[in-house]
C-alpha cells in the first residue's frame, strides 16, 4: 500500500545550522566542544553532552577550581569520562580567563532559551499548558503536537514520552477533528535520548529496562489507540523511534531535506513502534530488511518511493503548501473520519497491539545484553574521535 508521490523540486530548500550556544568562546573551549560532543553528531550521547549548559559547567569547574584533579572514571562510564575530559582538556585555560568565558556563555544560553521557547499565537489559536517537552496548540479543528527540544534536536527523554502519551489523550477527547506531529528547529526529532539510560546503577539495570518497556509500550499503544486522523509533518531528520512510528499515521508528509534512518542493529538494539510488522507490510520485506536490519538511511524521496511517505514538499514551501491542505483535511466531517479510519484500522488494531508486546519484550532483553553495552561504548567512543 504505498504512500507516495514525488513533487517536483521548487526553489532552493533554504540551509539550517545545528544548535549551538552562539558564544564566542576560546579556542580551547571550541576544541573541549569538539572533542565531548564532534559536528557530526545526530543524536544520542551528543543531545545532552554537547549542550551549552553542560559546557558552561565545565567552565564553571575551571574558573572556581582550576584544573581538573578528579580520578578519571573508568571506560564504560562514557558520560561521565566525557564530560571528564572536557574539564581536563581545559588545562591551558586560566581561571580569570575561564571566568570571562562562563559569563558570555551562561549570558547567551539566557537569550536563546527565551528566543526558543517564544512562540507566537495566531488569534484563533489556543495553547495547552502544562507541557515542558511539547508546544500543544488548537485552531482550526487541528490539534498540533510539537516536539519542543530543538536545542537537543528534539531527542525524546522519559518526560517527552510520558507527555506525548498525555497529549494523545488530550487530543482524542477534544473538539479538534485531526491531529498533527512536527518538530520545532531544524529536527523532526533524533529519536530516543539515549541519556535516558546513563547513570544506572549496575544493580539497577532490570528494573530500568522493565520500566523503560512498560513505558515504551504504552507510548506506542496510544498510537495504536488515536480514534482521530492522524499525520506527521516531517520537517527534517527523523530517527530511531519517530521513524518506526511512522507506519501508524495515517498521513505523512515531508520536506525534501527529512532524512529517516533506523540505527537498531549498529547500537545492540531492535526494532519498535510495530515496525517489525507494518514496514514489510508497506514496502516489501527486502527493503525494510536494509533499514531495520542494517541502518540504511533514506531520503525524502526514498521513502515517498517506499510508501512511508505520502508526499514530499520543497522546503521552501513546505509549511505553507502541508498546512494549507491540513486546514482543508480539517474542515471535513469529523465524525464521518473518526469512523472511516476506525473501518481501516480496527481490523488489525489486536495484532499490532500484539506486536508492540513482542518487540518491547525483546527490546528488554536486548538493554541488558553484553552485546547492547558493547554496541553503545563503541558507538560513543567514536563519535568523540571524530
Amino acid at each position: 500500500m504505498p504512500r507516495g508521490r514525488r513533487r517536483p523540486p521548487g526553489l532552493e530548500k533554504e540551509g539550517g545550522t545545528e544548535g549551538g550556544s552562539g558564544a564566542v568562546l576560546s579556542s580551547s573551549f571550541l576544541l573541549t566542544r569538539q572533542r565531548v560532543c564532534p559536528p557530526s553528531c545526530h543524536g544520542g550521547l551528543g543531545t545532552e553532552v554537547c549542550s551549552g549548559s553542560v559546557l558552561a559547567s565545565y567552565l564553571r569547574d575551571k574558573a572556581t577550581e582550576g584544573p581538573c584533579n578528579s580520578p578519571k572514571p573508568g571506560m564504560l562510564d562514557f558520560v561521565k569520562k566525557a564530560k571528564w575530559d572536557a574539564w581536563n582538556s581545559l588545562g591551558s585555560l586560566s581561571q580569570d580567563n575561564a571566568r570571562q568565558e562562563y559569563t558570555k556563555l551562561v549570558s547567551s544560553l539566557i537569550s536563546a532559551e527565551s528566543a526558543g521557547r517564544k512562540k507566537d499565537t495566531s488569534p484563533g489559536e489556543s495553547g495547552h499548558g502544562g507541557y515542558e517537552t511539547l508546544i500543544v496548540t488548537t485552531d482550526n479543528n487541528i490539534t498540533k503536537i510539537m516536539f519542543n527540544r530543538p536545542e537537543k534536536k528534539n531527542a525524546i527523554n522519559h518526560k517527552m514520552y510520558r507527555e506525548i502519551i498525555n497529549a494523545l489523550q488530550e487530543a482524542a477527547k477534544d473538539d479538534s477533528t485531526i491531529a498533527v506531529f512536527t518538530g520545532n528547529g531544524d529536527y523532526y526529532t533524533s529519536g530516543n535520548d539515549l541519556n535516558n539510560f546513563s547513570n544506572v546503577q549496575p544493580s539497577e539495570m532490570k528494573k530500568m529496562a522493565k520500566d523503560a518497556a512498560e513505558l515504551l509500550k504504552e507510548f506506542v499503544g496510544s498510537f495504536i489507540d488515536f480514534p482521530k486522523p492522524l499525520i506527521a509533518v516531517v520537517n527534517g531528520p527523523a530517527v530511531g523511534i519517530s521513524v518506526t512510528l511512522l507506519g501508524l499515521f495515517d498521513v505523512v508528509y515531508a520536506s525534501d531535506r527529512a532524512t529517516f534512518h533506523t540505527p537498531f542493529s549498529q547500537l545492540g538494539q531492535s526494532p519498535e513502534g510495530c515496525s517489525s510488522y507494518l514496514f514489510p507490510k508497506i514496502m516489501g520485506s527486502a527493503k525494510a530488511n536494509e533499514i531495520l536490519l542494517f541502518n540504511k538511511k533514506l531520503t525524502a524521496s526514498e521513502a515517498c518511493a517506499l510508501g512511508l511517505v505520502n508526499e514530499v514538499f520543497p522546503d521552501s514551501t513546505f509549511q505553507k503548501e502541508v498546512w494549507a491542505r491540513l486546514k482543508a483535511y480539517a474542515s471535513l466531517p469529523k465524525n464521518s473520519l473518526a469512523v472511516s479510519k476506525q473501518l481501516l484500522r480496527n481490523i488489525e488494531k489486536e495484532k499490532l497491539h500484539a506486536v508492540n508486546s513482542q518487540e518491547c519484550e525483546v527490546l528488554t532483553e536486548r538493554w541488558l545484553s553484553d552485546e547492547c553495552l558493547n554496541a553503545l561504548v563503541t558507538f560513543f567512543q567514536r563519535k568523540s574521535k571524530l
